[in-house]
């Protein structure tokens, strides 16, 4: 692709007007040839740049694979594959990941894509079911390669990139370095752009505040803490999953609309999740470290650490989740009388809790479930003009809609949503009759 036809399309299709220094960097460095290495903190914007050269290398399409694009996490390899198909016009772009329909991406890998954005398991799976044919691919890029070279994937990358011979360019990047490059990466002389300097200006956003619990149990303190904080997008970090419910349920025993995040949940149920607290509908995110990067939330206003991370790198990426772009964001670290801080972790102040706080805690929209996406042929704007002819409120009313291959996420305001679902359910979209619930009733 020509840079103009990119950076055109960043900018009308993705809304970018102007590009931060690292982007610009990775733009005036595209015509370079060689391995690159792209070091950036969270929240920086290193898809777009790393796609800016990627796609520039890219030559017509010639129904051969040219690019591959891997990602740890399945919610990452669909923030990318959203954004590289908003920018590589004329090219088609497939995504895979484990929880996704496997006959979905077996049937839109029937014709050979010029781009696979995916998770290491998954893409090794469709190779060595005849899928795939990387021997073709020129292209590699390995985002947050710290966690995708580590030794939970490196058996799966190893057989990957030994099928892929003919790689001419390779993209790493991630928000951290790593101590060693394996060998079967097989980079050469790489071009190393360092921009994690600007972690010291994001610090600078953030405030971090200790948080004292007087009992080695914690949820009396983190009650507490969001009754004290009040309004703001929250996500709280547990190290374990068993915890994160624990924790989670507790939240909504007290009527805190809070939702959880972590590995042993389904897709859709993590999907949902993610949805609900960028569209409104829950105000905290309970979560393991999985969702300390690659998840595309927007406007958090306040991490709450209520287990301590166990390394530094835990801490930074966990952090990075706030104070996105040139946003603030508030760091809470609840610690318990047994808990030994880390030399990493120092405070700004000590946030001391009003115990007869009682601020409830409540969402401006409640979410929707529509059993039907995108492969049944159902839009956006068929779910609007359904909603706003036979719901009671109006099309303005509606707030943002997530559409998936075979489910939709729909906001509506709170105070009206079981009116608009007892309104709706009876009723056929587009002469089907399909399921409407609850979001948080649907498992």
């Amino acid at each position: 692709m020509k840079e103009t036809e990119i950076t055109e399309a960043i900018k009308t299709r993705l809304g970018i007007s102007q590009f931060n220094e690292m982007q610009t960097t990775m733009t005036e460095r595209a015509h370079e040839s060689g391995d690159m290495i792209l070091l950036a903190p969270t929240g920086t914007g290193k898809t777009i740049a790393f796609l800016i050269p990627l796609l520039k290398a890219l030559k017509k399409p010639d129904g051969r694979l040219q690019a591959l694009i891997i990602a740890p996490s399945r919610e990452l390899v669909q923030q990318i594959d959203e954004i590289t198909r908003e920018i590589a016009t004329g090219y088609k772009v497939t995504c895979c990941y484990g929880g996704h329909n496997v006959q979905d991406e077996k049937q839109s890998l029937s014709v050979t894509p010029s781009i696979i954005v995916s998770t290491p398991g998954r893409l090794l799976d469709h190779i060595n079911r005849g899928n795939i044919d990387v021997y073709s691919t020129r292209l590699l890029v390995l985002d947050e390669f710290d966690k995708t070279l580590e030794l939970g994937f490196q058996d799966e990358m190893k057989k990957i990139l030994h099928r892929t011979p003919n790689i001419a360019r390779r993209f790493l990047t991630s928000a951290t370095r790593i101590d060693e490059m394996p060998d079967f990466v097989r980079l050469y002389n790489p071009i190393e752009i360092d921009f994690l300097a600007q972690s010291s200006d994001v610090k600078n956003r953030m405030t971090v505040h200790q948080v004292k619990s007087l009992d080695n149990d914690k949820l009396p303190a983190l009650f507490s803490l969001l009754c004290n904080t009040g309004s703001g997008r929250t996500i709280v970090f547990a190290n374990y999953r068993e915890a994160v419910e624990r924790i989670c349920n507790f939240l909504r025993d007290n009527d805190v609309p809070a939702g959880m995040y972590h590995g042993g949940m389904e897709q859709i149920e993590r999907e949902k999740a993610v949805t609900m607290l960028n569209n409104g509908s829950l105000a905290v995110l309970v979560t393991t470290d999985l969702a300390s990067r690659g998840l595309d939330i927007t406007e958090v206003k306040n991490i709450i650490h209520y287990h301590l991370p166990t390394t530094p790198e835990a801490y930074t990426h966990r952090n990075g989740r706030t104070a996105r772009v040139n946003a603030t964001g508030e760091i809470f670290v609840i610690t318990s009388p047994i808990d030994k801080l880390p030399s990493y972790i120092t405070f700004d102040d000590e946030k001391i809790l009003n115990p007869d706080a009682a601020m409830k805690i409540t969402t401006d929209f409640a979410s929707l479930y529509f059993q039907a996406g995108k492969k049944e042929k159902i839009s956006k704007g068929d779910i609007v003009g359904f909603i706003a002819k036979n719901g009671g409120i109006s099309g303005s009313e509606i707030g943002p809609i997530d559409l998936h291959d075979h489910y939709a996420i729909v906001a509506v305001p709170a105070q009206k949503a079981a009116d608009v679902l007892h309104r709706l359910i009876p009723l056929k979209i587009k002469n089907k009759r399909i399921r409407i619930a609850m979001a948080k009733d649907v498992k």
